[in-house]
């Protein structure tokens, strides 16, 4: 398997003096392979994925995207970085504009990345590979419900047919009756479109059933890494034990 992220000795705090929120974190991402990050909240997690996919500049480390650095990739202009991978974020309201009809919303990263209208053709295509009607492109964000609204930030995110999905708790914001659609979504998309996934989420039960190998943060900090049955039947770390412990809790008094 190629290595298609690399990250080494990423630290990353908002102010100069301030607390590391990333501290000396290394890790790999194999092409086609799928990575869940898991932590309690306040872990790094999300503030790692955005690393990892340009959003936020480490303060100390290197991040290699298919073998170029980040620094090297923007240098290279046209979104390089973005049209690498995509993010898809836990509140799809939040990333779309409200008096933007829903044809144009999809067609924006192809736009600004690829300085191109797309046609209406390949819009509907990507709308109805998400399981949704290509009539709804007419409508506005708040005719839609969550679980509509996920599926085309799926659309519009394959559609600049990137090589990654990175997921930020792409499910939590989700009704529970709707998040394993979304989540089979993934799965299904991830086949079909050849993608590399890598996916900040909470919930164990849903890192288990999605991704190859899971990374387990605290305080900043990699505790540590391995396949999903290594990590869920034999972890090395007592704090990767609790929050399995703190799952099956949960899960018992569903």
């Amino acid at each position: 398997m190629s290595v298609l992220i690399e990250a080494e000795n990423l630290n990353f705090r908002y102010k100069a003096h301030g607390p590391w929120i990333i501290d000396n974190v290394s890790l790999s991402v194999g092409e086609n392979e799928s990575i869940g990050i898991v932590g309690e909240s306040g872990s790094g997690k999300s503030t790692l994925i955005r690393i990892l996919n340009g959003m936020l500049p480490a303060s100390q480390g290197i991040v290699r995207i298919d073998g170029k650095s980040i620094q090297e990739r923007k240098t290279e202009g046209r979104g390089s970085v973005q049209r690498f991978g995509q993010m898809v974020f836990q509140s799809p309201r939040g990333s779309f504009d409200p008096r933007m009809r829903l044809s144009r919303s999809i067609s924006e990263p192809v736009r600004a990345l690829e300085k191109r209208v797309p046609s209406e053709n390949e819009v509907a295509e990507v709308i109805e590979r998400v399981g949704l009607s290509r009539g709804l492109l007419d409508r506005y964000p708040h005719q839609l419900s969550g679980g509509q609204l996920q599926r085309v930030s799926l659309a519009r995110a394959l559609l600049v047919s990137p090589k990654v999905l990175y997921a930020d708790e792409p499910t939590s914001a989700l009704d529970v009756s709707v998040q394993a659609q979304v989540l089979d979504l993934l799965v299904k998309l991830g086949q079909d479109f050849d993608l590399t996934l890598v996916m900040v989420s909470h919930d164990l039960a849903v890192v288990a059933q999605m991704c190859d190998r899971i990374l387990v943060m605290r305080h900043g900090k990699l505790v540590e890494e391995g396949p999903v049955d290594r990590i869920l039947f034999a972890p090395n770390s007592e704090y990767t034990a609790n929050l399995l412990e703190a799952a099956r809790a949960v899960s018992l008094r569903q």
